[in-house]
Parts: C-alpha cells; structure tokens; sequence
C-alpha cells in the first residue's frame, strides 16, 4: 500500500494485521537508510501483530519501495512522515496508540508524537539523544557537503545524496526538549553492547523523561537486532508494556 509523504512523492507502507483479538494499532520508524523490510522492523512488527496489535511500517522518501530523493529528506521530514502514517492509518478507521522506533527512527517516534492526537505510548529501540549522532556515519564527508552542497554517500551498499540541508537539519533538533514535554509513556530499550550508538543515550533519554518511563536493556543484541530473536523478544517485551495505553 501507499500512502502520500508530506513532501508529496508515495510513500511504501506495510501493514501487519493483527492475530485473533484487535488489541490496537501502531506505526514503526526505521533506521537511518535502512527500511520497512530491515530484520529490526519486520521481525518487531510481526511480533506485535501475533500479539494483537497491528502495526503499519514503510519506507521513508527515496528507499525501498518509496518514490522521491533521498537526499531531499531530513530528520524534519522523517518526523513529519511519521506523523503523517498515523494519520494514514486512522483515515481507515484505526485508532493508532502507539509509535515505535529503532534507532534514528526511535529518536524521530519521540518528535513525532507531538504532532499527531491520540498517542499514548512511545517505545524507542536503540535510538541516539541526539539525532545529529548520524553524523558519524559521514563525518569523512562534512566538509565537502559544507562546502559544495552535497556529495555521494555511500551506505549499506546504497548509493545516496548527501546534501547540506539534512546536517543543517539533524544538528537544529533538540530532542531533550521533545523528550522532557512528550506527556506520553516512554519505553526506552538498548543493548549495552551496542556499538553503533552506545548505551549512554539510554540513560540519557531516560533522565530526559518524565514518568511514565520504563527502561529494558536488550542483553546480548546488537545495534541491528539481527542475533537471535532479539527483535522478537523486543516485540514481545513492548506488547506487554504498551498493553494499559492501547484500550
């Protein structure tokens, strides 16, 4: 299914329809330049969906299966487009309650709450304090963007464009902000052998919140979920967390 970014070009979408009992909805954010499809993603939404919640999952602008540029993004559209999902969703007549994310997803969940209604409970799986913590991905290339505009960015085997406005962007958000007013519950999930964004930003998130917050470390996983059933166990730990904010 598609559904139209804020931006204007389609979005790919997935839903995960719940098993036996409806017992709510959600929607996923996926990493960096990763996808609906990553093992992260599909394995925690098909968990929660074996467990009676729905969950819808897509491809942000320009990866996967979705139309438009990557490099037109930024964090801001992430968000937006996050936002825009739930609103997909409850057009069809599901009351969306919950929002997950993973990794740079997790960090654009927690903005992304606050622009959408009925939201009642935000579980962030492995995600940054700070969303400019991408920029470790390409610090090699800063000074070039800076100075040109943009540059190639190669990633996971996917050739993007970097450009100027998504460091301008991602180094302007101010996610401790968004964290301390979310007025939702939080959940904040990591591994603390996370080598990719390390367990200091779940204590940091943490402090940020305000209750109702709880935190689980994911003992053993690592920064994609891909040992194991660390994804699984993820979605099995937030359907039991969120179960009191879905009804």
């Amino acid at each position: 299914m598609w559904f139209t970014s804020t931006s204007g070009p389609r979005l790919a979408g997935l839903i995960d329809h719940p098993e036996g009992r409806v017992r709510g909805w959600g929607v996923f954010a996926h990493g960096f330049t990763l996808g609906k499809d990553t093992p992260a993603a599909s394995r925690i939404c098909k968990q929660l969906a074996r467990e009676g919640i729905g969950m819808l999952r897509f491809d942000n602008l320009g990866l996967g299966d979705s139309e438009g540029d990557w490099g037109n993004g930024s964090f801001s559209h992430k968000v937006e487009d996050t936002a825009q999902a739930v609103r997909f969703l409850e057009e069809s007549g599901r009351d969306v309650r919950l929002l997950v994310g993973h990794s740079f997803g997790g960090a654009a969940v927690i903005a992304a709450a606050h622009l959408v209604d009925g939201i009642r409970a935000v579980a962030s799986v492995a995600a940054p304090y700070e969303p400019a913590h991408v920029e470790h991905n390409y610090d090699a290339l800063l000074e070039r963007i800076l100075a040109e505009g943009e540059a190639p960015f190669l990633i996971g085997g996917k050739a993007l464009t970097l450009r100027r406005h998504f460091i301008e962007d991602v180094r302007q958000a101010d996610l401790h902000e968004r964290i301390r007013t979310l007025h939702r519950a939080l959940l904040v999930m990591h591994s603390p052998t996370d080598n990719t964004v390390g367990i200091t930003n779940a204590s940091q998130i943490f402090r940020a919140a305000r209750h109702p917050r709880s935190f689980v470390s994911l003992e053993g996983a690592d920064h994609l979920l891909t040992k194991g059933d660390q994804a699984k166990r993820a979605g099995r730990i937030i359907s039991a967390w969120a179960d009191p904010y879905l009804s």
